[in-house]
């Protein structure tokens, strides 16, 4: 039996058929995703990650439409650039039909425009005749439902087989059953606007007749239910409109003078407003498709900082959310201590069971400093005093994780160390269970302090106190800037690689350091712990081919033992760890390695399908004419991906809010090449706003503001 550990944890994915067989196109709308194929089918894949998938159980593992005799022929296949559609065009080849004609090449046209609505996935089929003559065909739809549960796609073995309830079929639809070990009935009901159908067990077959130039129109609607929940009315022809608030576009409008990155960034905006879910609590950033789509409270934190400048909704949402989720009590199998944060959530069967231990699991030590940071963040944003006053209780108890729990041994930095049997090894970002080693390999025993949780502790530490003081809470403030500036020494001391000129990866449970150059060490630049000297040298060494491999900074330099460029942790290119590095240069004059964090990324975007930022990519050197090389099984969308151009944008600009001051700061403004001139419109501080326009010249960069409503200042510093 494999260890859950490799299989069932966030980042280390076993799929035994990688997502980049075919080019998928996703559709997603809360608690139900699509990943289909170009044409807008579901094909099985062994255990690939193609389905319709309504709380992490796969409700139709195949759907396939074709002509009774013979497949349909691909013309073009795009979702919209809002996200809502995925639109189809296909034809016929040549054909024999039944009743002796012969139907020529592409004389028929079939458009199917798929989109997601509560429980549901619409399908509305348009087919019309360009043909001199009248003609009947017959259309089939392959289906199959096998309900699978997200980990058993991913390679967990489930200790007892589904038992599947046998298909029912009526004159227009046909429904599929499972009763779960959860005891949760589950239905997958596929239904049909037009009447005369034949339903089997296994598909439908409509016959559709057509005048010389005539069209017809049905919907086919699958509903995704669960025990109590309603099968609603079946759309009877045509598909409804989407409501203007579904599309209504949230936060600034980004605009610049280059249309590729223009691409880029609308595409990435539409991803995260695609990802972003209501809960109890607010607006919540999903984590990615498929493997990832639940709240994640990591994933969640960064992706909402790295928009906070945008949209700061988001970041109270998830602020609220997982205050709301924090751990009160000790729970050893779910690795929860009381004022730990969440690490993840899971709504699928296995979980519910208790077969894999994230229902509801803790096991992320820097989750609880990065809720910590981004209150913070938060605040300085929005000078939202009414929330933190509201989460406050949780952030005494954060803190209070940080000192009692989060310190193993009392040496003053944060360790992890699993206490569930089935917890994750690793509980920083980089969790994959071959993530942290010494220079020679060999894999570093726990519990482990790796560098970027302590250089999040103090960065939490100098936040909070910033906080405490603005409630009034000025004893607990100094006592915190204390704390924080005296991690800071203790850092420097045990951290600091005088032979590599790098911070340590990691200590091990020995406090032996381990000497890798990672780009873990790349956070402790925004979070200000990093001496400016050693930050300054790990900028260079960011930038250099060691790290740098043309379109993004890599997770471990070249010249490590354990590099594999084709790796998920040691060697591999992932966007939002490149924005949180470039984001160290936020405030500083030295804004080259930001820009070119910014540019390698771009033009790797120019060659992703969409123009989506994956999870991560390959981290193979650059080759003129080749684009990135994909890693088989990265999600795509995914929040913290699509979110980097934001953040890293901002770090180019120095783009600092600070809503006590009611002004907007530019330090040291830098744009690359690419990008001569940037707008954006509609950025809210309170109840003011403004424009801003943004010229790059010889000379510098320039920030024109307009439009300016309220009292806002805007400050350059240079």
């Amino acid at each position: 039996m494999p260890d859950i550990i490799e299989l069932g944890n966030e980042s280390y994915i076993h799929a035994r058929s990688p997502l980049i067989d075919i080019q998928t196109r996703v559709l997603m709308r809360g608690d139900l995703f699509g990943v289909f194929d170009r044409c807008g089918d579901l094909r099985p894949l062994g255990s690939g990650g193609h389905g319709l998938f309504y709380n992490e159980s796969r409700h139709l593992s195949k759907s396939v439409l074709r002509l009774a005799n013979g497949p349909l022929v691909l013309l073009s296949s795009a979702v919209t650039q809002d996200n809502a559609r995925l639109i189809i065009d296909l034809t016929n080849p040549d054909l024999d039909l039944p009743d002796g004609h012969r139907l020529s090449r592409r004389a028929l046209h079939l458009q199917r425009t798929k989109f997601l609505r509560d429980n549901a996935c619409e399908d509305e089929v348009r087919v019309q005749n360009y043909g001199p003559l009248p003609i009947a065909i017959e259309l089939v739809l392959e289906l199959e439902a096998d309900f699978a549960d997200i980990f058993e796609i991913r390679g967990y073995p489930r200790a007892k087989p589904r038992q599947l309830l046998s298909p029912e079929a009526d004159d227009s639809s046909l429904r599929f059953s499972y009763r779960g070990l959860d005891k949760v009935l589950r239905k997958t009901v596929i239904a049909s606007s037009l009447k005369q159908v034949v339903a089997g067990a296994s598909e439908m077959r409509f016959r559709i007749e057509l005048e010389p130039q005539e069209e017809k129109v049905f919907t086919l609607t699958v509903a995704c239910l669960a025990d109590t929940e309603r099968l609603f009315a079946i759309d009877t022809g045509h598909s409804r409109t989407l409501g203007s608030d579904e599309l209504q576009s949230r936060g600034c409008e980004i605009q610049t003078s280059n249309e590729h990155f223009n691409d880029w960034i609308n595409r990435s905006k539409t991803d995260l407003e695609m990802m972003i879910t209501p809960t109890s609590e607010g607006l919540y950033p999903y984590a990615g498709v498929p493997w990832f789509s639940t709240v994640f409270g990591r994933d969640g934190i960064i992706t909402a900082l790295e928009y906070l400048w945008v949209y700061p909704e988001v970041a109270k949402g998830v602020l609220r959310y997982l205050a709301a989720t924090q751990a009160t009590e000790f729970l050893p199998a779910q690795d929860a201590e009381p004022g730990k944060i969440l690490h993840e959530t899971r709504k699928s069967e296995l979980a519910q069971i208790g077969e894999v231990p994230f229902g509801r699991y803790y096991g992320s030590a820097d989750s609880t400093p990065l809720f910590l940071y981004l209150a913070t963040a938060y605040f300085d944003r929005t000078g939202d005093q009414e929330l933190i006053r509201t989460i406050w209780p949780n952030i005494e108890l954060a803190l209070d994780w940080i000192d009692r729990f989060g310190d193993r041994d009392g040496d003053g930095f944060v360790e992890y160390g699993r206490r569930s049997q089935n917890g994750l090894i690793h509980q920083g970002w980089k969790d994959s269970s071959d993530s942290v080693f010494h220079a020679d390999g060999q894999p570093a025993q726990g519990p482990i302090a790796i560098c970027e949780l302590q250089a999040y502790v103090y960065a939490a530490k100098r936040g909070v106190a910033g906080l405490a003081k603005a409630l009034g809470h000025i004893e607990k403030a100094e006592a915190l800037q204390h704390e924080a500036e005296s991690l800071r020494q203790r850092f420097e001391e045990a951290f600091w690689c005088d032979d590599i000129s790098f911070y340590a990866l990691a200590l091990d449970k020995d406090k032996r350091q381990c000497r890798v150059r990672s780009s873990n060490a790349g956070h402790c630049l925004f979070t200000g712990i990093a001496q400016p000297e050693r930050g300054r040298k790990l900028m260079q060494a960011f930038g250099e081919e060691s790290f740098f491999s043309g379109w993004g900074v890599r997770t471990i330099a070249g010249s490590e033992k354990r590099f594999n460029p084709m790796s998920y942790h040691n060697g591999s290119v992932w966007p939002h760890d490149n924005a949180l590095i470039g984001f160290g240069c936020a405030q500083t004059p030295e804004k080259n390695l930001a820009c070119q964090i910014l540019s390698g990324l771009f033009d790797a975007s120019i060659f992703f399908d969409l123009h989506r930022m994956p999870e991560l990519f390959c981290g193979f050197k650059r080759q003129a004419g080749i684009g990135p090389m994909p890693y088989p099984s990265a999600c795509s969308p995914q929040s913290w991906a699509a979110g980097a151009v934001f953040l890293l944008l901002q770090a180019c600009l120095g783009l600092t809010i600070r809503a006590s001051e009611a002004t907007i700061y530019f330090f040291y403004p830098r744009l690359p090449e690419s990008l001569q001139q940037v707008s954006i419109q509609g950025l809210r501080v309170g109840q003011s706003s403004v424009d801003l326009e943004i010229h790059r010249s010889i000379e510098g960069v320039t920030v024109n503001p307009a439009d300016r409503a309220g009292g806002l200042e805007v400050v350059m510093v240079n």
